[in-house]
């Protein structure tokens, strides 16, 4: 088999298509849109090319035909998150059920990071944030969330026998929205209720987007960021997220908590998108564009919509207080009221108990189940999982 870099557009659209023909029959893949898999491996549209690189394959057989595809790459703002450990990501992985092919693209990630100084990959990762295309399928083979990989049962067996390694496990959990919460939760909201308006408890206005930026990137930065693998974000980041969410944004799933006008919590949703991108081709062209427009103006009227939690966050000083409780309860209710019957939350990592806990006491339950595999690259030395978060 012929180990080929994607370096033309021939390439790339080989690159992209291989995953058309080995999901075929499995109809709950969907696939992800070119453009914006695309996005990833171009410089001008990834910012992590500003303090980083990436490499990506195709494998072909001497006939030609693509048989399997991974990428490479070293992120700069995390590859030394573990100083003593230097590691590099490895990605978009597609491969037929053969062992030797899937060792040979596997092989070819830990070669190019070696000779950049890692000491080990993680995989499969995206070359960017966590939110998407992050971790292995391998339990709840349903329809996939958008920017996340559907991926064949046989995959988890060709990473275990390469060698990778368990390095956490990333639950995405699901809810009817109907469904009762706990007296406590109620208790809790009545609770900061009473003390109005010096709590208060809203979501973000589509009309002032930079308060939501700035609401957004206060609570993610005390939260959220320098958690093992988490960067801090820039408020120009935060903004450009704003940007790119606008338009497919339901202002009503973007929920904040505030004390003295001070964002302390956000859950923060959007609308399955899915359920509308696999009513549209993968090439996100000018029809496909408007046909996604029109779907997405009839799926606005229906009144059994599908939400997504991409992320919850409360700042450290009022973790464990309720506010969470309060927070979820408002939350809900506008979900109610704007015709949303089912959730499912972006993945928690089994790093994560206490979110985890928050995620079970609102009757949540686990409804697929991805892997992040580590591979180290010296095979005497001792294997430890992602750290817990106390």
């Amino acid at each position: 088999m012929l180990l080929l870099e994607v370096t033309d557009t021939a390439r790339a659209r080989q690159f992209r298509d291989l995953p058309v023909r080995l999901y075929h029959g499995h109809p709950n893949w969907i696939a992800p849109l070119d453009h914006e898999l695309e996005a990833v491996f171009d410089p001008k549209k990834n910012p992590n090319f500003a303090h980083g690189e990436a490499i990506r394959w195709i494998l072909t057989t001497e006939a030609g035909e693509v048989v399997g595809r991974v990428a490479a790459f070293v992120n700069g703002s995390t590859a030394h998150a573990e100083p003593a450990l230097p590691t590099g990501g490895m990605g978009f992985f597609e491969c037929i059920d053969d062992q030797a092919a899937a060792n040979q693209l596997f092989e070819a990630c830990r070669t190019w990071l070696t000779a950049r100084g890692m000491d080990a990959m993680d995989g499969p990762i995206n070359f960017g944030e966590r939110d998407r295309y992050w971790g292995l399928l391998t339990d709840g083979f349903t329809e996939p969330n958008y920017g996340m990989f559907y991926h064949l049962p046989y995959y988890q067996q060709l990473f275990e026998t390469y060698g990778f390694q368990l390095y956490f496990k990333q639950y995405t959990c699901y809810r009817e929205i109907a469904a009762p919460l706990h007296a406590r939760f109620f208790e809790a909201t009545e609770r900061y209720a009473a003390q109005f308006p010096e709590f208060q408890f809203r979501h973000a206005s589509k009309r002032d987007p930079e308060r939501m930026a700035r609401d957004f990137h206060h609570v993610y930065n005390l939260a959220w960021a320098n958690h093992s693998g988490i960067a801090a974000m820039t408020l120009e980041k935060a903004r450009d997220l704003v940007r790119q969410m606008k338009p497919v944004l339901d202002e009503r799933l973007v929920y904040f908590a505030y004390h003295n006008d001070e964002p302390i919590a956000f859950f923060v949703s959007l609308p399955e998108l899915n359920q509308l991108f696999k009513q549209v081709s993968r090439n996100f062209n000018l029809w496909n564009k408007l046909r996604f427009l029109w779907l997405k103006h009839r799926y606005e009227q229906r009144t059994d919509k599908k939400g997504f939690g991409v992320i919850f966050g409360v700042v450290p000083a009022w973790q464990g207080k309720g506010i969470e409780l309060a927070l979820m309860v408002h939350a809900r209710a506008e979900m109610m009221r704007a015709g949303y019957t089912e959730f499912e939350m972006n993945w928690i990592g089994d790093f994560n108990p206490r979110m985890l806990a928050v995620i079970r006491s609102i009757g949540a339950r686990i409804y697929k189940t991805h892997i992040t595999y580590r591979y180290l690259f010296d095979r005497n030395r001792p294997f430890e999982r992602s750290p817990i978060i106390r």
